[in-house]
């Protein structure tokens, strides 16, 4: 089969595929972390929202300044920079938790988002640079199906450590594991033999410059703005999928319950993005967008609409739908850049 031939340097592509199964797990902590802060920290829904708030701030502040970074240094020293911020900012949760200081940790939140823009911006480039250029969506989605499998494994596992056995509040546990793995996989690339591409300086660099130049690619001016709305449609579909599912208008879950639906939620999503890797074989990037987009839409307003026994089954339903989504986008995006 053409998707799964030698047209893929396989080796540095696992190595890449295995720094998104810890960015998962950092991004799915959100989803779990949002309802615990709520109650550790007897929060309204609008400060709650402070947690989605500081971590997706950064993708409007630092994706010029990473770019520049990455056009210094290259894709590899991007990557374990990238994985050394996440750490630090998975530990700066620990101080947060014992000085019971919600301010230090949202900021721990910025600075886990630096850390994981910075992966987005230079591990997706570099997926689609390990091989042939007509195979960089399926490589793209390859990658970003280990982390629906760090979303899977994530919820029950992070909730379990959250609440424990005396339904104590201990929300900075599960990331002091994840500083503690990133730390380390850091140090392992930093010993691996993944190339560096390190792309062409570009003279002049500067957030206008960059402007001036994106208009020479409609795809990529495009795909900006419907990566905006996707996006924002996705992390909030995550970010309020327990406090959803425990509204008793709607379901009136426990959160152990509520975190079961989310891990089937990104279980769905990881085996149907496997299966849509298979897809690519038969149907282009762009009609995949345009019918995976649509059910996405049907079934948001199923969630909106209707209050039945169905609800929590239609928040796994979008699963399906986000599954290839997101790599797909940034591929069709960056496609002949």
């Amino acid at each position: 089969m053409k998707i799964l031939s030698s047209s893929h340097q396989w080796k540095p592509l696992l190595v890449v595929s295995c720094v998104f199964l810890f960015i998962g797990s950092i991004i799915c902590m959100n989803d779990i972390l949002l309802p615990s802060l709520k109650s550790f920290f007897q929060l309204s829904y609008v400060q709650a929202t402070f947690v989605q708030q500081s971590f997706y701030l950064v993708y409007l502040i630092f994706p010029i300044p990473i770019a520049w970074f990455i056009s210094a240094y290259g894709y590899k020293t991007g990557l374990i920079t990238a994985l050394a911020v996440c750490s630090v900012g998975c530990g700066l949760f620990v101080p947060a938790y014992f000085l019971s200081s919600y301010p230090l940790t949202l900021i721990a939140l910025f600075v886990i988002s630096m850390g994981v823009t910075l992966v987005n911006v230079a591990a997706n480039p570099l997926a689609a640079m390990l091989g042939k250029p007509e195979g960089s969506h399926i490589r793209i989605n390859f990658v970003q199906v280990f982390s629906r499998i760090g979303y899977s494994c994530t919820p029950v596992l992070a909730t379990g450590l959250i609440y424990g056995t005396h339904k104590k509040i201990s929300f900075h546990l599960p990331y002091l594991f994840l500083g503690i793995g990133t730390a380390v996989f850091a140090l392992l690339i930093w010993f691996s033999r993944l190339p560096a591409f390190r792309p062409e300086r570009v003279k002049g660099f500067s957030f206008f410059a960059i402007l001036k130049e994106s208009k020479k690619y409609p795809q990529l001016f495009w795909g900006a703005i419907i990566m905006f709305f996707y996006v924002g449609a996705e992390a909030s579909t995550a970010g309020f999928f327990i406090s959803y599912l425990q509204d008793k208008s709607i379901a009136g879950f426990s959160s152990g319950r509520a975190a079961q639906f989310l891990t089937w939620y990104y279980v769905v999503a990881t085996i149907v993005g496997f299966f849509g890797i298979y897809l690519f074989k038969f149907l282009s990037a762009g009609r995949m967008v345009v019918i995976f987009g649509i059910g996405m839409v049907v079934t948001y307003l199923l969630c909106a609409f209707t209050h039945s026994g169905l609800n929590p089954y239609y928040m796994i339903a979008l699963g399906v739908f986000i599954s290839i989504m997101f790599p797909t986008l940034f591929g069709l995006g960056i496609e002949g850049i």
